[in-house]
């Protein structure tokens, strides 16, 4: 009987043997060129972002994604921006988008860290409050158009993020570094906007702020029991004008699905995502790259309509929701003086 050769004739034997003596041969990814071969609308669906504002953002980060040298298969600047928007859009898992993208996920998971660093950076220059005299009345008016409520802009805090936008839904101010059980109110008192309200840097300005938070000379809460004329259209105006940012987070949430559906990427690399997406949100918008989402359900108009009809403010927080001291004084003050006349 002749003894098994691994060294015969046979196929399957021979690339057993060469499995064992060099590994598994190297894998080439056939990538995909998404940016030349979809059209406007179907990139756009895919990326959420118009093939304008992409490049607009690449220019910005190129610098940032450039491999040092041409080898190996390097993976474009442009191609490393559409996975991560791919992932922004989708809210997918890893291996998803490194199938769509035609890369090995772990290339994939280092992708989206770099890229969202490089855009995170671009905070400075595209998330700011207004500079001037000038643009603070033009915020303020914005928002005076929306309800009639005179303030020059608003805020709205949800869990672990801290987020002031304008009227044209333009993000101002972002905070996105604390756990989910730290209270609204303890973001706020530890944030800069606070500092700059408390030190009168935006002066006969207005922050809006839900009934969690305590009453300020600068910062306005709703009423829990109005009970005059005034006091009820005060509480309308405030619920009005306080819906822009719940606008805001849904247009955010529609464009980039990774913030409605959750991240499983490391916190820190969480929180990067969020101000980067912030980011590209302003971004779309001074590129007039604008998606109209529908309210999210929970605050559609008609649940607006029976909030203010009813004198039911959402996020109610009981301990301390009724302020007391100068700021509850300054805000009855305002009803009083301005609302009363209306």
């Amino acid at each position: 009987m002749d003894l098994y050769n691994i060294f015969d004739d046979d196929e399957d034997d021979v690339q057993i043997y060469e499995f064992i003596q060099f590994g598994l041969p190297r894998q080439v990814y056939e990538r995909n060129n998404y940016f030349n071969v979809l059209d406007d609308v179907a990139f756009r669906k895919r990326f959420r972002l118009s093939k304008d504002c992409v490049l607009d953002v690449l220019r910005l980060i190129d610098n940032h994604l450039e491999y040092p040298y041409d080898s190996n298969n390097c993976i474009s600047p442009i191609n490393q921006l559409l996975t991560c928007l791919r992932f922004y859009s989708t809210g997918g898992h890893l291996q998803m988008v490194a199938d769509f993208a035609g890369m090995h996920v772990s290339s994939v998971s280092r992708i989206i860290r770099r890229v969202t660093e490089a855009i995170a950076r671009l905070y400075d220059i595209f998330i700011c409050l207004p500079e001037n005299e000038n643009e603070i009345k033009k915020t303020q008016q914005n928002f005076f158009e929306i309800a009639g409520f005179l303030e020059n802009r608003k805020a709205y805090y949800s869990i672990n993020t801290q987020v002031v936008c304008d009227a044209s839904l333009k993000i101002m101010n972002v905070v996105a570094r604390w756990p989910g059980s730290s209270h609204d109110a303890t973001i706020f008192n530890h944030s800069a906007i606070h500092a700059a309200f408390e030190r009168n840097t935006y002066r006969n300005c207005l922050l809006l702020g839900d009934s969690g938070y305590p009453c300020k000379s600068y910062l306005l809460t709703p009423l829990l029991n109005p009970a005059t004329p005034s006091e009820h259209r005060y509480n309308e105006s405030h619920i009005r004008t306080r819906n822009t940012v719940e606008r805001l987070f849904g247009v955010l949430k529609r464009r980039f699905s990774i913030l409605a559906y959750g991240s499983r990427l490391k916190t820190n690399t969480t929180l990067s995502v969020i101000v980067a997406a912030s980011v590209l949100h302003n971004i779309a918008i001074g590129a007039n790259d604008v998606e109209a989402p529908p309210l999210p359900e929970e605050l559609n108009e008609h649940v607006l309509e029976q909030l203010i009809m009813n004198g039911h403010i959402p996020h109610i927080n009981p301990e301390i929701n009724e302020p007391v001291g100068a700021g509850r004084m300054l805000r009855q003050q305002f009803i009083n003086e301005y609302f009363a006349n209306l």
